[in-house]
């Protein structure tokens, strides 16, 4: 089973809620939150193996072209411009689509690899850990995204995603069984958990909410769960103990209280799933 854990907004506790839930489980965890990936800093895992992501882009031999400018005509993203002396190549542009190749008719393009970042694979004493990260300047998160999602296997897997609802989320969540939207009790909180709601709702995956930092005085969180009765698998509660052992780079559960805690949202998530 995959399970995503998402978020409206930076900085609701996206990363702890995935990596407490996934070693109190026992469950693999991947970070898809490729340009920020940091759960690594709390499972401190082995890294035994690293691979690199590639794209394709095209490779132009300047003797073959005869300057008709149909791959840059063709191109969607404007990765190709023609001038007077030949086609102009931009490469952070390139979505690798290969349609220039296509469209040449002197055969004039072929196709390179052009490394965009890498994928660390390795683990903890209990569970598997991947974490993709994008390269410094490199705008296009989702090739290692989907290259991440291509080495999951069949064990249960948490999959920690970037923040927001760009397409680097919808890549991260697209086929997965079970998400898990984080948040906390604020009015920016609550307005950017809507957003994130809708996106799951639209791509059809069951999903429940944990609250973070929950305290007594704002229930705005409670009462939209209410209201829209979606299944609220969690409250972590706002505390100095939680800062101190997240400020050290330890996970939450070497603390009993909340080693308990997370054992019953995993336990809850595995019955969002049974629920829907």
């Amino acid at each position: 089973m995959k399970i995503a854990v998402l978020s409206g907004k930076g900085g609701t506790g996206k990363t702890t809620v995935s990596t407490n839930i996934a070693t109190v489980m026992n469950w693999n965890y991947v970070d898809c939150d490729v340009e920020e990936p940091n759960g690594f800093i709390f499972l401190k895992p082995e890294v035994k193996k690293t691979e690199y992501v590639k794209i394709p882009v095209p490779k132009i031999d300047e003797e073959k072209c005869i300057r008709c400018n149909k791959c840059a005509d063709v191109c969607q993203f404007n990765a190709l411009a023609g001038t007077k002396t030949g086609i102009i190549f931009f490469d952070k542009l390139c979505h690798g689509c290969g349609a220039c190749t296509m469209v040449c008719p002197v055969g004039a393009i072929t196709e390179e690899g052009r490394k965009i970042g890498k994928i660390d694979i390795g683990n903890t004493e209990s569970i598997k850990c991947m974490r993709g990260l994008l390269d410094i300047g490199e705008p296009m998160a989702p090739p290692i995204i989907k290259r991440l999602k291509a080495l999951v296997d069949e064990e249960t897997t948490i999959i920690d995603c970037s923040p927001g609802s760009s397409c680097s989320v919808v890549a991260a969540i697209e086929g997965v069984d079970v998400a898990i939207l984080v948040t906390e009790a604020t009015p920016f909180g609550l307005h950017d958990l809507k957003i994130a709601v809708e996106l799951v709702r639209q791509m059809n995956i069951p999903f429940g909410i944990v609250l973070n930092r929950a305290d007594e005085e704002h229930d705005l969180i409670t009462r939209y769960c209410e209201e829209e009765k979606i299944a609220l698998v969690g409250k972590i509660p706002y505390a100095k103990k939680a800062a101190v052992l997240y400020s050290e780079g330890k996970l939450l559960i070497e603390d009993e209280e909340y080693n308990k805690m997370f054992k019953g949202i995993g336990e809850r998530i595995l019955g969002v799933k049974a629920c829907s």
